[in-house]
């Protein structure tokens, strides 16, 4: 006999149907893993599905076409107005970040209530998912000329699928949307309220990117397909800078860093700012009295 204490017996495999249980409600708490992991299905069904039935996507965007005057609903004053909608919303949000991060340096200290990563996540989400991947990498680069510019719908440019790049378009292409992933973004929102709250903020911000997004393919600027998987890689982005600012191992500890060091290099921004408005001040002055 020996002192090694018996091992456990093991514990019965779970069933599918509780794997599957497991999943449904780690997707419904809003888990990151679970939401990256639904959000990279859908993103790899939607191209398989728009590859194989590109028809889908240009029927979509016929429903809105009108062959004597094209997309006609681009002309409704409504809907343009509505287009804008978007991007003020994001810009207002972002404009209030860059003031909340620049407060510290200019004004006073920023209050200990106020977390440094809720700035820090709205901005580089932004920056990363519509500034970086959307706009920067596929809409310049992979070339899908927009339905407007289509010869299905009169332009001079063939139907391109989804992830073929060409050369039929230079740049600002259809492929992804932009709009449609910066109107995503505002769900980033719903990730820095309280619980209590983000059912709200979700039931606003979802509309809201369907009926802009919506408002894209009925402009003709942009295919069913494009509206979709911008979704899906914006929400990847989202999902992963989440991860990396609150999830991953010793995330909180670096957050205390950041913060200090932040607060160190604000007061010492600040505290030279009022040093040398006073030297400006005393200099002004001196020339004051000069002039007497």
């Amino acid at each position: 006999m020996t002192d090694t204490p018996p091992s456990p017996a093991p514990s019965p495999a779970p069933s599918s149907h509780a794997k599957h249980a497991g999943f449904a409600a780690r997707l419904a708490r809003g888990e990151s893993r679970a939401l990256a992991l639904a959000a990279t299905g859908c993103l790899i069904i939607l191209s398989l599905f728009f590859l194989a039935f590109p028809a889908v996507d240009i029927a979509a965007s016929r429903l809105f076409h009108d062959p004597a005057n094209g997309f006609v609903l681009s002309q409704n004053p409504f809907l343009q107005r509505l287009r804008e909608l978007g991007p003020f919303l994001v810009k207002l949000v972002a404009v209030l970040c860059v003031l909340v991060l620049l407060w510290p340096f200019v004004v006073a200290p920023l209050s200990r209530r106020l977390s440094l990563r809720a700035p820090v996540f709205l901005l580089s989400t932004l920056i990363l998912g519509p500034g970086v991947l959307v706009n920067a990498v596929l809409k310049n680069n992979w070339g899908r000329p927009r339905p407007n510019a289509v010869d299905l719908f009169g332009g001079d440019a063939p139907y391109v699928r989804v992830w073929q790049m060409t050369n039929h378009c230079d740049t600002n292409c259809s492929f992804v949307s932009g709009e449609a992933s910066s109107s995503l973004w505002l769900v980033t929102l719903a990730f820095l309220a309280p619980p209590s709250w983000r059912r709200a903020i979700l039931a606003v911000v979802l509309p809201l990117a369907v009926i802009l997004s919506a408002n894209r393919v009925a402009f003709g600027g942009h295919f069913l397909s494009d509206t979709l998987i911008s979704w899906c890689l914006t929400l990847l982005v989202i999902l992963g800078v989440h991860h990396l600012l609150w999830g991953t191992k010793g995330a909180e500890t670096r957050a205390v860093r950041w913060r200090e060091g932040y607060d160190r290099v604000a007061d010492a921004v600040r505290a030279h700012a009022v040093s040398l408005r006073q030297r400006i001040a005393a200099s002004l002055r001196t020339f004051a009295a000069m002039m007497r």
